[in-house]
């Protein structure tokens, strides 16, 4: 997710509607899906996991957030009032916590603030419809290949050996970005670490060759904005 300094000036004023700080411990939840939906956060530091449950069980990572992230926004101008996805604390940290009610009275008075949020949640949709659409038309290998492509665009170092991702990330949260288990992920990773296209040291992966990845799943060349996790 776009964080709020990078987001349009207007959109700071978001900042206005803070209710008060919270602090978030890692290993616990923010907010789990169907709870009461009362309130919204913008993240100070840590990272968040935010995640749709599957029926059978599954974990479906769409985004990582950190410091200057707005997390809770689908449930603005909603008349259900519990939560749609699930943040867990990757990472501890801090939240500024704004009151849903405040936060949708100020945007109905506030014309430009309102346009310049419409624009940004246009544009967390497309982040999503993209991810989407690597799921369903390239299938588990082409999953994970979107992953490591969207990850190193997020958190990703050029280095003299290719790209390192400074995000450390086990086997499991990786398949959870997929929608897949632990053991497809883990057969996939290997075949990409015999062939030399990435390598993995105490859970940190360095991405070799980074067009290979794209070359298998039709890369569109998504702005940079829209090809990433947070």
């Amino acid at each position: 997710m776009q964080s709020v300094k990078e987001m349009p000036v207007t959109l700071s004023h978001l900042f206005d509607t803070v209710h008060h700080i919270k602090k978030i411990k890692k290993g616990t939840f923010l907010f789990q899906e169907g709870s009461q939906a009362d309130e919204m956060y913008i993240v100070q530091s840590g990272i968040l996991q935010i995640s749709k449950i599957i029926p059978d069980g599954r974990e479906l990572t769409l985004r990582m957030c950190s410091q200057g992230d707005f997390v809770g926004e689908l449930n603005l101008f909603s008349p259900s009032s519990r939560y749609l996805l699930t943040a867990r604390v990757v990472e501890s940290g801090e939240v500024a916590v704004i009151m849903k009610d405040v936060l949708e009275e100020k945007l109905s008075q506030n014309l430009a603030l309102s346009f310049e949020f419409i624009k940004w949640m246009s544009q967390q949709f497309r982040k999503t419809q993209t991810k989407f659409r690597d799921l369903v038309l390239h299938g588990k290998k082409g999953a994970l290949y979107s992953t490591l492509i969207r990850i190193s665009n997020s958190y990703g170092i050029k280095t003299n050996q290719g790209v390192l991702v400074e995000l450390p990330l086990t086997n499991q949260e990786l398949a959870n970005f997929c929608g897949t288990s632990r053991e497809v992920v883990n057969r996939l990773l290997s075949e990409l670490r015999r062939s030399g296209i990435i390598s993995i040291e105490k859970s940190t992966i360095t991405i070799h060759d980074l067009e290979y990845l794209k070359r298998e799943i039709d890369c569109e060349e998504c702005p940079i904005e829209i090809c990433k996790v947070d």
